[in-house]
């Protein structure tokens, strides 16, 4: 069966099959149906409690959401505050936030010196892995690859499948530890299979921390900035944990609550986070600033930026999808705490590699574009810059590929995922089973042979 005939069998089976996926808009507008699981003024359909993370970006009074500065949380402590206590003493600050989720507590000195040293013997991966499940199987996509080898996991475990608080922490560890390990030889196999580059495989160092390892590990001569891992760690640091509704989190919590094992609950999570609706969002940020930096003559013309924003949201430019990627949050209002931290410390970076005029720019889409926005859709409720528009201009910064973005957000966020998977493990106690409303009608069976 040649690959011609399968085409043309698809193109026949999909003819008109559009059709059978269209809902009656009747069902839709059901005041009871929460799609998106939102209530009809945005908010968020409530259907648990967690200790891990909490994200706030508005209060309730009267039944009317009231907008205030965003604010993040780790364990009931502000995530600005951890930034800015290790910005102060200069030092890396990741391990202490990954400890902080999975424990539930700060460290201790020995605690966290413990716990970098068990992250150090737990980074390399088992003994053939990366030949059989990397090098032997490239992957276009680092989050797919990602996943994939989270599942093979599974099969190098002794008791893959117990989840006593012990083997899930243990587990979890683990996971966090090769995260880096996996990403970082999985981009040098793509690199080098489907870019045609020399292939270089770094081993991870004992004792350098997550970002000083992992820029070290992707850099033909491993050699790397103070700045420059002190930036990728704020970026690690702030993106780490953000409550258990967005997407990846509640994929995990919702897998958890099946009783699955971690590398299951896990590799779903990965491809929660894929999409480009979720950690995804920072490539459309990239192309619309790329749009934006051509266009745009006088980066420092205000009101040349203000009049091609206006383009952009009259669908006149850019992509045509009248969005200003970055703009807009489904919690923060009048501002995300960690777009404010990006762009704080994005400032060293930028000098001493020579984005500063890039920099500028992008604060000035942030500055003019929320006003433009408001203005151009009538909105009541504030907007304001997400965490994704200052991503991706930070890991350009760096060196960054733009396909390593999304993984890296996942070298972060693996530290949410597991607290919340054990969370949901040990006090979840039900199968998240929402509802859908069946919109067919009834028909009868029709004998094979009386078919049209």
């Amino acid at each position: 069966m040649t690959s011609e005939y399968i085409e043309n069998y698809m193109l026949k089976l999909c003819d008109g099959m559009k059709d059978q996926y269209v809902i009656n808009p009747r069902y839709l507008n059901d005041a009871n149906l929460k799609r998106g699981l939102r209530n009809a003024d945005g908010t968020g359909v409530l259907v648990g409690v967690t200790g891990v993370g909490s994200v706030q970006g508005y209060i309730v009074e009267d039944g009317i959401r009231v907008p205030k500065e965003g604010r993040l949380y780790y364990r009931g402590i502000s995530m600005e505050d951890i930034v800015e206590a290790h910005r102060k003493d200069d030092t890396f600050g990741f391990e202490e936030v990954a400890y902080l989720l999975i424990a539930g507590k700060l460290p201790t000195v020995k605690q966290l010196q413990d716990f970098k040293e068990v992250l150090a013997l737990a980074r390399d991966l088992p003994k053939g892995f990366y030949e059989d499940m990397i090098l032997n199987v490239p992957s276009r996509n680092i989050m797919n690859k990602l996943g994939r080898c989270v599942l093979a996991l599974y099969s190098y475990d002794s008791d893959p499948d117990d989840i006593s608080l012990q083997n899930m922490v243990k587990q979890s560890i683990s996971l966090m530890a090769r995260f880096p390990t996996i990403v970082a030889q999985a981009y040098a196999t793509k690199r080098h299979h489907f870019d045609r580059k020399s292939l270089y495989i770094h081993n991870p160092k004992p004792e350098l921390s997550v970002a000083e390892n992992f820029l070290r590990m992707i850099r033909e001569d491993k050699s790397y900035t103070k700045n420059e891992a002190l930036l990728l760690d704020l970026m690690l640091m702030i993106q780490a944990e953000h409550g258990g509704g967005n997407n990846s989190t509640f994929v995990c919590r919702a897998l958890s609550s099946t009783g699955t094992d971690t590398y299951s609950a896990i590799s779903g999570a990965i491809g929660s986070l894929k999409g480009p609706l979720h950690g995804g969002a920072n490539g459309k940020v990239m192309e619309m600033f790329g749009n934006i930096r051509e266009n745009v003559k006088d980066w420092t013309d205000d009101e040349e930026i203000r009049e091609y924003l206006r383009k952009i949201v009259r669908k006149e430019a850019g992509d045509g999808s009248g969005k200003i990627y970055g703009l807009g949050h489904a919690v923060y209002t009048v501002s995300d705490p960690r777009a404010r931290l990006l762009r704080k410390y994005a400032v060293d970076v930028a000098e001493e590699k020579g984005f500063m005029a890039e920099l500028n720019l992008l604060s000035k889409v942030e500055e003019l574009g929320v006003p433009v926005l408001m203005k151009e859709k009538n909105l009541d409720m504030p907007v304001c810059a997400n965490v994704d528009l200052y991503t991706g201009l930070i890991y350009r910064m760096l060196g960054i590929p733009e396909e390593l973005c999304t993984p890296l957000f996942a070298v972060a966020r693996i530290s949410g995922w597991c607290a919340h998977r054990i969370e949901e493990v040990l006090t979840g106690g039900r199968l998240m089973r929402p509802a859908y409303r069946a919109s067919m009608i009834r028909l009868p069976y029709v004998d094979i042979n009386d078919r049209t």
